[in-house]
């Protein structure tokens, strides 16, 4: 009966082990953002919580604190018990019994526990350690500057600390994290990614080409114009002088129309160009989201982008950006877009079709920071412009040339090369 004070402590001491190791975990795997949101809805210990999650080195230092005092005090009093029980040899005894209880019940049960539970364990345990934190606080507060100190000798700079991620790395993180573990559908991911996407891509990622562009050339006759904007269908047009270079204002098919309408129908007498709006330019290196944010302030949705020297590359409207983010916006007016039909494991795509779109409606994963279009891809790795019938294969996938005209590509046929159980030696590029 003499030795059951010692068994009893340390159960106690195994139990404040697991407890320890528990909260340590469970601390610092729960979600700040979703402690946040309790917090700032008035849950008592999710505001406990926050608090201690705003200074975590006093409280990763406190836990440990304890953990290491309740575990090297249960292994003394362990050894002083088989030193009883089994003489000498008591001490291997007591390494390898406390060494297996330690593990179990001190580290990886209550570990396993809190991971999986981690919030619900973190709001439970959060007002026992911000007492321990309290209690601890003078011994912690000596081992940070111990430790300070020895940093600095060393030649480390601790006053310079920071988190190595930036707070859209760690979103980021997240959402590549639960990609293939989420419920969620596949447009929802690729719209957070749409989200964070914003600040890297610039206009000139996103832009309506010039080659694409449709504009007016204001010496035409009304009657000409007015066909035009109602053959094509869209909002605005650029409107040129002497050449499509020159751009000398927008003209809206709002404003046209209903200068027709005040006309009678009478198109020869409206003056097409009274009704230009002031053209915008914008760099093609713009970010998105800088853009975006300068759509919102001016109240428009349409920009002219030019290059470093001012030449005219394409147009961005508000609608581009916010495609980037939900995907393709079409209405009953809108006119297909960029072509691609399934073959089987191959696919035929146009060629002018942006790679970021192309992967992100078929989950593929070609590289979207050396080319804007698939054709620009191939051509950016074939360092040529391939004649009809080629094939490449980069990146894990195969390019055949299907259509060109003059010196753009047009039609391809893409195909990932393990569908095709390639040979890993398929030269690159080949001749069909």
């Amino acid at each position: 009966m003499e030795n059951w004070p010692l068994i009893l402590s340390v159960v106690i001491l195994l139990l404040l082990s697991a407890f320890f190791s528990g909260s340590e975990t469970a601390l610092t795997a729960a979600s700040r953002a979703r402690i946040a949101h309790l917090a700032r809805q008035g849950d008592a210990r999710a505001l406990i919580l926050k608090a201690l999650l705003d200074m975590p080195e006093r409280l990763i230092g406190a836990i440990l604190l304890g953990n290491n005092l309740v575990n090297i005090l249960a292994s003394a009093l362990a050894t002083s018990l088989f030193l009883k029980l089994f003489g000498p040899t008591g001490v291997v005894w007591a390494t390898f019994v406390m060494t297996a209880l330690v593990l179990v019940f001190g580290e990886v049960l209550p570990k396993t526990y809190a991971i999986l539970n981690a919030e619900k364990m973190a709001l439970r345990v959060a007002p026992v350690i911000r007492w321990v934190v309290r209690l601890l606080a003078p011994v912690v507060m000596v081992v940070e500057a111990l430790v300070r100190q020895m940093l600095k000798t060393l030649g480390a700079d601790v006053t310079r600390a920071h988190n190595v991620l930036s707070f859209r790395e760690e979103v980021r993180g997240a959402i590549e994290m639960h990609r293939e573990q989420t419920t969620q559908p596949a447009r929802d991911v690729f719209m957070l990614d749409g989200v964070l996407d914003l600040r890297e891509l610039t206009v000139g990622d996103v832009m309506v080409h010039r080659t694409r562009m449709k504009s007016i050339d204001i010496s035409r006759p009304p009657q000409d114009i007015l066909e035009y904007v109602l053959a094509h269908g869209f909002t605005r047009y650029p409107a040129w002088e002497n050449s499509p270079e020159n751009i000398i204002g927008v003209l809206h098919a709002r404003d046209l129309l209903s200068a027709l309408a005040g006309a009678q129908g009478d198109i020869s007498k409206i003056d097409v160009r009274a009704l230009l709006l002031p053209p915008w330019f914008v760099p093609e290196h713009t970010p998105l989201l800088d853009q975006l944010t300068a759509f919102l302030r001016r109240k428009t949705h349409f920009a002219i982008v030019v290059d470093e020297y001012g030449e005219v590359q394409g147009l961005v409207t508000l609608e581009d950006i916010m495609e980037e983010i939900v995907g393709d916006i079409a209405d009953e007016h809108d006119r297909a877009g960029h072509t691609v039909r399934r073959e089987g494991t191959a696919y035929i795509v146009d060629g002018a079709m942006p790679v970021r779109d192309f992967n992100r409606a078929y989950g593929w994963s070609l590289p979207e920071d050396l080319a804007t279009t698939i054709a620009g891809l191939v051509i950016h790795e074939a360092q040529t412009i391939p004649e009809v019938g080629q094939v490449f294969t980069f990146h894990g996938f195969r390019f055949e040339i299907l259509a060109r005209e003059r010196h753009r590509i047009t039609r391809i046929r893409m195909q990932p090369v393990d569908a095709r159980k390639a040979r890993a030696d398929e030269p690159a590029p080949e001749d069909a």
